[in-house]
């Protein structure tokens, strides 16, 4: 007699339809090379000892059981493999002690990222290649952060990472000179080598990065020129070599970098004239040029940049007139011109510009009756620093300002409205205050005979 089977129920035959690809999945999980799985684990031991790695974690590219700070890929071979790596900050895998720099992240094949941040603290280390080099390094971006035991030379052989887009090594302690072998990088984007003992001059060879949007040299102890090659950077948009002991002139080819947005060159030996075609960096917002001997007058063209939002130009010798096209700045949010050689009185127009908050004009020669009215001084308050000009003078309907200001009442010698950035002893008012500054003199002095006058 035969049987007749049942035929399964929808609901059943439902389930075995959504179970089944979950066994095949599990059946199916690959694992990442053996060799290169040993590479990481060996990694992982000598950098952190927050987990055992190779206990918690036997298969880090597979879903739920990779840790954070890594990340992984599929290569052409189908199978997972390593692609970004990060270190020292949370929540990603703390650096031990005794951590010294892992020269065989240069042997994970797939490697596009790594990231160390405050990770080499205690022992000294440096930046070390396996001897034997990926004949085609995958490595886009390396950054080397914050490591104060990360010493040594940048070595040369840095060149072979030809994939490279990103090189940070910022706050470090690297010495000697920039290897010429970086300038080969053609595919850079980004080189920040700030806050280093770096020491020798800025190579020609500058120019041969050609795609570079970012360049930080800030905080070492580079000398010479700025090379005239910095005209090829076409597409620079972030230029900050402050802080060194650069000498000469700002090159005449800076005015071919039309992308250019930031610009910092404070804190070095710069002098003489600004190229006369400065006023054609069109997309410049930031200009810091502060602590640098140039003895010079202020240059015209600066005025005529329609997008500088911030202007510091102290400390560096300047003489002549504040330029009258530096009112004309419409984005402008902060001026400092403090402690030069400026004479002449304060141009018109700043307290009509929309977007000033701070404005500096300290220890200068200006003379003559503040040009701003009251709207203005309120808004700025403390932001605005005019002391150290001893022939200057506010206008009296302006007087509950002298504090915020720093300067005397026309007509009127005020020894307790001092700001506090004056050292000085205040002058005598200027002889240039005129108009209703010297009318309120006049008045005050009448009105002090008739009454000791009555008074006998």
């Amino acid at each position: 007699m035969t049987t007749k089977r049942a035929s399964p129920s929808p609901s059943s035959l439902l389930f075995h339809l959504l179970i089944t690809p979950l066994f095949l999945c599990e059946a199916n999980t690959v694992s990442m090379p053996p060799s290169e799985s040993e590479t990481l684990f060996t990694i992982m031991d000598s950098m952190s000892s927050d987990q055992q790695w190779r206990h918690s974690h036997p298969n880090p590219c597979s879903p739920g059981s990779s840790w954070p700070g890594i990340e992984c890929k599929t290569g052409p071979d189908h199978l997972p493999h390593v692609s970004r790596l990060d270190f020292g900050s949370a929540p990603n895998p703390s650096c031990k002690p005794s951590a010294s720099f892992p020269h065989l992240i240069f042997s994970l094949p797939f490697l596009q990222s790594v990231f160390f941040f405050n990770c080499f603290t205690n022992f000294p280390t440096t930046i070390i290649f396996p001897i034997k080099l990926l004949p085609n390094s995958s490595l886009q971006q390396l950054s080397l952060r914050s490591n104060p035991s990360l010493s040594g030379q940048i070595p040369p052989l840095i060149s072979s990472l030809t994939s490279l887009q990103i090189l940070t090594l910022s706050q470090n302690r690297l010495t000697g000179a920039i290897p010429l072998a970086i300038f080969s990088l053609k595919r850079l984007l980004h080189l920040d080598l700030s806050y280093n003992k770096l020491t020798g001059t800025i190579p020609l060879q500058l120019g041969n990065l050609n795609s570079l949007l970012g360049l930080d040299l800030s905080y070492n102890s580079l000398t010479g020129t700025i090379p005239p090659t910095i005209s090829q950077l076409g597409t620079l948009q972030k230029l900050d070599l402050s802080s060194n002991s650069l000498s000469g002139a700002i090159p005449q080819g800076l005015e071919k970098l039309r992308s250019l947005s930031f610009l910092a060159l404070s804190n070095n030996r710069l002098r003489g004239s600004f190229p006369k075609g400065i006023s054609k960096l069109e997309s410049l917002q930031y200009f810091i040029m502060d602590n640098n001997p140039m003895h010079a007058p202020l240059p015209v063209e600066l005025g005529f940049l329609p997008k500088l939002q911030e202007l510091q130009l102290e400390n560096s010798g300047y003489s002549g007139v504040i330029p009258e096209s530096y009112t004309r700045l419409t984005n402008l949010s902060s001026l400092s011109l403090a402690n030069n050689g400026l004479t002449g009185e304060i141009p018109q127009g700043f307290d009509s510009l929309p977007h000033v908050f701070h404005l500096n004009l300290s220890r200068n020669s200006l003379i003559g009756v503040v040009p701003f009215d009251s709207s203005f001084l309120r808004r700025l308050g403390k932001n605005l620093d005019l002391s150290g000009n001893r022939g200057l003078c506010l206008n009296p309907e302006d007087e509950f300002s002298v504090v915020k200001t720093g300067v005397n009442v026309c007509g009127r010698n005020v020894t307790n409205g001092a700001h506090p950035s004056e050292k000085r002893s205040q002058a005598s008012p200027s002889s240039r205050c005129y108009g209703s500054c010297f009318l309120s003199s006049v008045l005050f002095q009448v009105a002090l005979f008739l009454g000791l006058r009555h008074h006998r």
